[in-house]
Formats: C-alpha cells, structure tokens, sequence
C-alpha cells in the first residue's frame, strides 16, 4: 500500500478494496458488516424509487414507499388485515405511519375499512387490486425480466433473502440492546 503525497494515510491498491460509506466503521471486528450496511442503504432506497415510481407507471401517483407495500400486503391473500397485523409483518414500529398510509389508500378508494371484532380492519377494493395487478405487470416488463437477464440464480436470491431476515434479527435485538444503554 503506498501513502498519500501530503499525508501518511494509506491510498488504496488499484483493487479498490472494499466499498463502504463509512471507513471508520469497517475498521472494527466484522469490516465486511459495513460493505453490507452500504449495500442496504443502496437499495433499500433504490427500492423505495422504484416502488413509488413503478406504482406511478401503474396508473397511481403520489404514493409513498411505505402506502405502496401497505397496499400489497392489503391485497396479500386477500383477507382484510388489521393495523397491528400490517405494523408487525412490514416491520414499522411507528403505528402512526401505517394508520396515515391506510386513511390515504381509503381516500384513493383503494383499500375498504371494516371491522373484526373491535378492531378495525382493512380490506382490498376491486381498484386497490387492478392497481396491484397493473404494478405486477409493469414489474414483470421492466424490473424481473432484467434481474432475470443477468443471469441470477433464482436460489442464489433466495438465499440473500434470507440472510437479509436472519440479519434483521439481529439489528433488531442491537437496537433493543443500545435503547437500555
């Protein structure tokens, strides 16, 4: 490793080495941790573009990242959903965030309140699913047939998925551990 002109700081073999947003963070016990930190920033927001820009391509603009997936899992097997349930299975612990993406989906005549028990419940409307169909083929056109052309195992992206969930549990029981600090 040769040193910078002015400086004793390392400069980087032509290699590059690894890719991370914050060095000072790769320097501890698991450097690799922050090559992926720096990926899921990446694509969780290139994920939420995509979300918001696709449901646009659909034919329902001015949605965010979080009324889309609140709208998917509504239609998710098509039975009605609580807010509870919506808050548990998408991660969002801020209630307030799921109740005000689903008052806005009500608005837009996409989903349907209702009731199971004394709960309140929310249930797809015919719009609420062409709306998630429309998106199902502008995805299936623009974002799986591309993923697809690289070449991708199909298994290889069952596999990130689920080190991506297991890695959840783990910020989450870190988050847990740093609130009682």
């Amino acid at each position: 490793m040769t040193k910078r002109p002015l400086d004793d700081t390392p400069i980087a073999p032509r290699g590059l080495g690894s890719i991370v947003s914050s060095a000072h963070l790769a320097e501890g016990a698991l450097p690799a941790l922050s090559e992926v930190e720096f990926g899921l920033n990446m694509i969780s927001h290139a994920y939420g573009r995509w979300m918001v820009r696709c449901m646009a391509a659909a034919g329902v603009p001015d949605l965010s990242a979080l009324d889309v997936q609140v709208l998917h899992h509504v239609v998710h097997r098509d039975r009605p959903k609580t807010i509870a349930d919506l808050c548990l299975v998408l991660d969002v612990e801020d209630t307030h965030l799921v109740t005000y993406a689903a008052k806005k989906l009500q608005a837009l005549g996409l989903v349907a309140g209702g009731r199971r028990g004394k709960e309140k419940t929310l249930a797809a409307t015919e719009l609420g699913k062409k709306a998630c169909a429309r998106y199902r083929e502008v995805r299936e056109a623009l974002l799986s047939t591309a993923v697809a052309a690289t070449g991708i195992d199909p298994r290889k992206l069952s596999e990130i998925a689920t080190v991506l969930r297991a890695l959840s549990g783990h910020y989450d029981q870190a988050a847990r551990s740093a609130a009682s600090l």
